[in-house]
């Protein structure tokens, strides 16, 4: 499947359906929580494509909340449709992503920020379709970040953690500079990579991906996100993104 075919599935599977910014739409995250009493939430679609498959996420949600002063939860809840080289197709529910984001170290003009961002899957798509794990797997992340001016670089990596049949454990780590070019227009650049995942998965072996996308800002609050990109080492292997973003709170001061 081509890039331009994956990215063009994405977005025709949102519009279906649904007629941060950091983090989303990238591979690699962000050390940022939302601000204590903020919420965010992201109505998205992503696909993930390789020699052995394409798996897609699709209608999904994600919900962070601001709970305290540098602690962010946060909660997804996706479909997911698996297709594979067969030509069979599965759709049903995907597994449940929860975390919390801690920031233990803010940033000034000479350090970066820094969190640690642990995250489970709960096995709750059928893995017997390919919707699933089929066990509960946990990720556990370091990124760091750095501002200045319209520039922002942030990074990163970690372990994952799987016990189920046919997956291991694997690494993973991504770096990301990205430009606020107008008030509306942010754009970025990726690169991310991750071990072998074990040989029941659709990524059997490591790969390294080169990610374009960003954020367009349609009114305060409210962001269409767009990424794509391929892998540039390892096996071939093609990403996209594609969501809507909002933000709310409490106004600055009260």
């Amino acid at each position: 499947m081509t890039l331009m075919r994956v990215a063009w599935y994405g977005a025709i599977l949102c519009l279906l359906h649904c007629a941060a910014w950091a983090g989303p739409p990238f591979l690699t995250d962000d050390p940022e929580p939302v601000p204590y009493h903020h919420y965010e939430t992201y109505l998205f679609c992503n696909s993930d494509s390789t020699a052995m498959g394409t798996a897609t996420q699709g209608p999904a949600t994600e919900f962070n909340w601001g709970a305290l002063p540098n602690l962010q939860l946060h909660v997804a809840f996706p479909m997911s449709t698996a297709f594979l080289p067969s030509g069979q197709r599965f759709f049903g529910i995907g597994d449940i992503e929860t975390g919390a984001k801690y920031r233990f170290l803010q940033e000034t003009d000479n350090r970066p920020q820094v969190s640690f961002y642990p995250m489970l899957e709960l096995p709750i798509g059928d893995a017997r379709r390919d919707l699933g794990n089929g066990q509960l797997w946990a990720r556990l992340p370091l990124w760091i970040q750095k501002s200045w001016g319209p520039w922002t670089t942030y990074g990163g990596g970690g372990e994952t953690i799987d016990g189920a049949p046919g997956t291991r454990n694997f690494p993973f780590a991504g770096w990301l500079l990205q430009r606020e070019i107008n008030p509306k227009l942010t754009l970025g650049a990726e690169v991310y990579a991750h071990g072998a995942e074990g040989p029941a998965t659709f990524n059997p072996r490591a790969s390294a991906l080169l990610d374009l996308g960003g954020s367009y800002n349609m009114s305060p609050g409210f962001s269409l996100l767009f990424a794509a990109g391929h892998s540039v080492a390892g096996q071939a292997e093609t990403y996209a993104y594609l969501g809507l973003y909002w933000t709310w709170g409490p106004a600055a001061g009260k």
